[in-house]
């Protein structure tokens, strides 16, 4: 039988996978949606269709998280702790409209929470850190801005000679299949975050072997979610990136589109946990940039480059401080 501490966890579990659709799953309709190609209510459908089938493919992020990342065997109020620190750092910026990284937040926690909880440092697998995640934060938005960039100049190229009504008309429909595309990269890579926790929980319980892999109604259980939370409350987000970065048009659309899902999916091959925020942002910075560099707006493009610096240094405090909140109670 799961302990209450255990359901508790699910419980924040399935908090978060729904606040991660308000930040993260948005991405991969935005430009969709804000150039008119599908509505919002069809992109949604889409888009959880093809989480479903990306969070069944692959496991290695899912991996990363569970076992990847600290050494020491963890209790479930641990755990706990750092879902509620990433939970509390994605609400704050979700409500301020700052497209910042689920990922990141929950893995910041995750190092927090074990500091406070061991007393030190030594059992946070730092290489690993370095590794899979702070190498891929600084590398994974840069290939996104010069893909998005060289693929804009591509499409000038080839699509120089045709009327912009002709244009446009195709770009529509080629942008649904690169959302569609862009949604399952998102579902191989980022619904893996709370696999990995949920996994480590089970783990913990003695409910599954370490080398066990990821139960398949976990699977279902964060794909679904992370569709309901785009519904719920994926519109914020999706203003940032629709208006805030560029006014988009379906070519751009479909270009960061592209672009995004590439450079998600040579992340996932690497077990390399990526914020799709970041990419998707970036995508659209350098597709802009292509076209009309004084369009871009680099105001809201700084204050979301400074969220990703300040997003692991303080998540990580978070994660401690719900720990040791937390442990004056257990």
């Amino acid at each position: 039988m799961p302990s209450v501490l255990l359901v508790m966890l699910l419980v924040v579990a399935f908090a978060f996978e729904l606040i991660n659709g308000f930040h993260d799953t948005a991405n991969s309709i935005a430009t969709t949606v804000y150039t008119r190609a599908l509505s919002p209510g069809v992109a949604i459908a889409m888009s959880a269709v093809m989480n479903f089938v990306g969070a069944l493919t692959n496991e290695s992020v899912a991996r990363t998280i569970s076992s990847g990342l600290v050494d020491v065997q963890l209790e479930l109020y641990v755990i706990l702790a750092a879902l509620l620190g990433a939970i509390f750092w994605n609400l704050l910026t979700w409500w301020l409209t700052v497209p910042s990284s689920s990922s990141h937040a929950l893995i910041g926690s995750l190092i927090g929470a074990t500091i406070a909880y061991t007393h030190g440092f030594s059992d946070v697998r730092w290489e690993g850190v370095v590794e899979k995640v702070v190498i891929p934060l600084f590398t994974s938005p840069l290939i996104g801005f010069v893909l998005g960039f060289a693929f804009m100049r591509l499409v000038f190229e080839l699509f120089a000679n045709w009327t912009p009504a002709n244009a446009n008309g195709l770009f529509h429909r080629l942008q649904i299949a690169s959302s569609a595309f862009m949604a399952y990269s998102h579902g191989s890579n980022d619904a893996q975050k709370t696999m990995g926790i949920i996994t480590l929980a089970l783990t913990t319980e003695g409910l599954l072997s370490q080398d066990g892999g990821v139960p398949l109604w976990v699977k279902l259980f964060c794909a679904a979610t992370m569709a309901l939370g785009t519904a719920i409350g994926g519109q914020r987000i999706m203003k940032t990136l629709g208006r805030g970065v560029f006014r988009l048009e379906p070519s751009i659309g479909f270009v960061a589109n592209m672009a995004t899902a590439i450079a998600i999916e040579t992340m996932t091959a690497l077990g390399a946990p990526v914020s799709t925020t970041q990419v998707v942002t970036t995508s659209i910075m350098g597709a802009g940039s292509a076209k009309r560099r004084a369009g871009v707006r680099w105001v809201m493009a700084r204050k979301i480059v400074t969220s990703w610096f300040v997003t692991l240094p303080v998540t990580m405090c978070l994660g401690a401080a719900f720990c040791a909140l937390i442990g004056l109670f257990v």
